[in-house]
């Protein structure tokens, strides 16, 4: 079920059998020559729709702009402060949980999300705890890679030019999904070389299209086929487990 699709009395109805929702969350940045800019977003929506027409699964709207300040040298790129991405997500899952949601799952297609998401999930905690009352919600972060099986599949698939941006797993991901934007270029180097990561100025001089380490072009749709599938069905039981969980008494 697709929140954006529903009307209110259907969500309403909803609530009265299960109370989680996923959110799936990334961002809108650079990744590399033939990476598509929405590729950290697009990933969880992927994989969030896919477990949705697999098993009963309530989808939120897809959070689409992060902390992206690192690719802000690259064109395209949309960034909000981790203040303001802080704040945006109090206000979400205030909004759900105000409805009645007991369980807000965050599938998230961006590491440089996972700081500030923790943060905002802290700030959310710390309004109950400093009341001195129960929250009656709980909060999950989960990276789409991180879920059941994911992880090692991509191990399988690509055994040396993963890297850590636009990688070769996350580029499949789309093709399978939007094998009409499906990109090609020459990568000099092939695999591309890694560092820290920093400002955006400092980012833009050592990665010089945008990669980390990576080389997109092992991706193909048939990898990324595989990989929705095992994401897919993780996360099913993932948010299971999670709606199932119990409260201490």
């Amino acid at each position: 079920m697709l929140l954006a699709f529903s009307t209110w009395p259907e969500i309403e109805d909803r609530l009265t059998r299960s109370k989680a929702v996923v959110v799936p969350i990334g961002s809108n940045e650079q990744h590399g020559p033939t990476g598509l800019l929405g590729t950290d977003w697009l990933c969880p929506e992927i994989i969030a729709h896919a477990a949705e027409k697999q098993g009963d699964l309530l989808v939120a709207p897809t959070f689409n702009i992060g902390m992206a300040q690192h690719h802000l040298g690259f064109p395209g790129t949309i960034s909000l402060r981790p203040s303001v991405f802080q704040a945006a997500i109090v206000d979400w899952v205030n909004s759900l949980a105000r409805h009645g949601f007991t369980r807000i799952y965050f599938l998230n297609g961006h590491g440089g999300n996972v700081a500030s998401i923790e943060a905002a999930f802290s700030e959310i905690y710390a309004g109950w705890s400093f009341r001195g009352e129960p929250c009656p919600f709980a909060l999950k972060l989960k990276n789409w890679w991180d879920l059941t099986g994911v992880l090692r599949l991509t191990r399988e698939q690509f055994p040396t030019g993963h890297g850590s941006h636009a990688t070769p797993a996350e580029i499949a991901v789309t093709q399978a999904a939007y094998p009409d934007f499906i990109k090609s270029a020459n990568y000099a180097p092939q695999i591309a070389p890694n560092g820290p990561i920093r400002d955006a100025a400092d980012y833009r001089a050592r990665f010089a299209d945008g990669r980390i380490g990576s080389d997109p072009g092992l991706a193909t749709p048939e990898k990324g086929r595989e990989l929705i599938d095992k994401a897919s069905t993780a996360l099913l039981g993932d948010v299971e487990e999670f709606e199932n969980e119990e409260s201490p008494a």
